[in-house]
């Protein structure tokens, strides 16, 4: 049974949550959005999702405030997260840790470290090394040891998507 688009129960803080970043696809934008994907076309490649539901998550995500559009002249429209979106991240953060724990048995993914000293950071953003919560933009993130990369040739974005980066750094793909 499909979930309805609105919650009756509006006083679970959680159920308004859903209805902002609880659709299919949703939190894989926004992920993808704190990788450094920016452009429509890229988060398109990325995650291969249908244009038409990509279009209406990204003008659902702007209408909400979660993402800002810009207008990068003659480089098109650029989606980029608001202190809102960005303040998404320990969910984001949290639900990858869940799923290398049980659905990783290789090892995380993708490790999270702090860009300045290196430490590896735990399931609350603390850096080892150092022992302070690391900002977002602070971030590094690179493959783990559950890392599979992919069989053929990645394209431009996957290859610049799965290279060491830090959050929230745009990616720059030549186009051509």
């Amino acid at each position: 049974m499909a979930l309805p688009s609105t919650y009756a129960d509006r006083n679970c803080s959680l159920a308004r949550a859903l209805e902002i970043v609880g659709e299919r696809w949703t939190l894989l934008i926004v992920r993808d959005a704190f990788y450094g994907v920016r452009r429509f076309g890229d988060f398109a490649t990325q995650l291969g999702i249908p244009r038409a539901v990509l279009a209406g998550r990204l003008k659902a995500l702007v209408q909400e405030g979660v993402f800002s559009r810009d207008d990068a002249g003659a480089g098109g429209v650029e989606y980029r997260l608001t202190d809102k979106g960005i303040a998404l991240w320990p969910v984001v953060r949290s639900l990858m840790s869940w799923g290398d724990a049980f659905y990783s048995p290789a090892g995380v993914k993708r490790a999270l470290r702090h860009d300045r000293d290196g430490g590896l950071l735990d399931d609350e953003g603390r850096c080892e090394q150092c022992g302070s919560v690391i900002p977002v933009p602070e971030t590094r993130i690179e493959p783990g040891p559950g890392f599979e990369p992919s069989g053929s040739d990645p394209d431009r974005v996957s290859a610049m998507f799965n290279a060491p980066r830090r959050l929230l750094e745009p990616l720059t793909i030549p186009r051509g």
